[in-house]
């Protein structure tokens, strides 16, 4: 039982409002105290977006906040708020947003992170705070929240729902004997976050894929123009046919393209902890970030990984010596990925026979990840 708790509580309340790869990590941990505690109710504050890829979760109450409407989205989580109190607040977002939402939930535990962990102040809106424990990944730092009050057996299931209509458009897309491998070119679009592999480095990628696999390649994005011209230059320098979904996909339909696919490629994202929850293996395209901390959790061995040699030629000094998840802000960082190794990673995907299986032993099709 709980150290906190002689019984469980009759409700917990979990702050985690972005962004779309932390909200994957964060999934299991719900999954995690809905097992062991399952009578107790589960409420989740998320944004909006991340909403739109984990709507209808079972067992789960959702209280949206829309970022985009200002104070308003917030008066919208207050209302929602207002008759609920909760023994227990997982306060497991450090940002100044989160704090704010936090201040709105009456609860009488608030756990947070530790001082060293707790990003803009988030120290001061909590009443407990999770042991620190040095250079963990981001899903091991959400699952702290989980071990604090006792529930130290992971349940790693995602069981994300998605549409009949939404898998059968996945499985047109991805139809035929030939593997499928999804590109998603860039990262979402931040001030100095450079982790955008060149278009021509992708382009080199698409005719190796072609040549020796013939693959079915997908390109998947968001609708910004960023994404777009990326889209359009893959495609001009692919030597097949290449369907580019960029703009064109809801999360859900993502999702379902994942769950077919046999392998994406992509830079520190969102899709890559997304293919993740669905056992698809990840080859991850890192420079400006490091792996450890946020790499896709199960493909760790896939990682094409320039991050320590970026360090090294940014500051000076060995990954050890920089603060753990500390980023690299320089725009040429990311050229320091080779396409060669790339290129192999491909191959311990999909082998000689062109089928992956890289992470089909440890998922089964329930979703649960073992």
């Amino acid at each position: 039982m709980s150290l906190l708790f002689k019984q469980p509580p009759e409700a917990v309340c979990m702050v985690r409002l972005s962004a779309i790869g932390d909200c994957c990590h964060t999934l299991p941990v719900a999954r995690t105290i809905q097992s062991a505690w399952p009578e107790t109710r589960v409420y989740w504050i998320i944004g909006k977006t991340e909403h739109s890829l984990l709507s209808g979760a079972d067992g789960i109450e959702f209280i949206i906040f829309d970022k985009s409407k200002g104070t308003s989205g917030l008066r919208d989580v207050r209302r929602q708020l207002q008759q609920l109190r909760f023994p227990l607040l997982l306060h497991m977002h450090a940002s100044m947003r989160a704090n704010f939402v936090s201040r709105m939930v009456r609860a009488e535990v608030r756990l947070g992170y530790d001082r060293a962990r707790a990003r803009d102040f988030q120290w001061l809106f909590s009443n407990r705070k999770i042991p620190a424990r040095p250079q963990q990944h981001v899903m091991d730092a959400l699952f702290s929240f989980a071990e604090y009050i006792g529930l130290t057996d992971r349940v790693l299931r995602w069981d994300i729902p998605v549409s009949a209509q939404d898998r059968q458009l996945a499985a047109d897309i991805c139809s035929g004997d030939q593997p499928v491998c999804v590109i998603s070119p860039c990262s979402s679009q931040r001030f100095r976050n450079y982790r955008n592999w060149r278009w021509e480095n992708y382009g080199e990628v698409t005719r190796y894929l072609h040549e020796r696999y013939g693959a079915k390649i997908i390109l998947t994005g968001a609708a910004t123009e960023i994404e777009k011209q990326f889209g359009r230059e893959i495609e001009k320098l692919a030597p097949g046919p290449v369907t580019n979904l960029i703009g064109r996909t809801s999360l859900k339909q993502l999702l379902a393209i994942l769950g077919q696919a046999g392998l994406l490629i992509c830079p520190d994202s969102g899709p890559a902890h997304m293919a993740a929850a669905v056992g698809t293996p990840v080859i991850g395209l890192y420079a400006t970030s490091n792996r450890w901390r946020t790499g896709p959790y199960f493909s760790q061995d896939l990682v094409v990984d320039a991050y320590p040699q970026a360090v090294r030629e940014e500051f000076g000094k060995p990954v050890e010596a920089l603060r753990w998840g500390g980023r690299v802000r320089n725009k040429d960082a990311m050229d320091l990925i080779r396409v060669p190794d790339v290129l192999a990673k491909i191959d311990a995907v999909l082998g000689p026979d062109g089928r992956s299986g890289t992470l089909q032993e440890t998922a089964d099709s329930d979703g649960v990840t073992r």
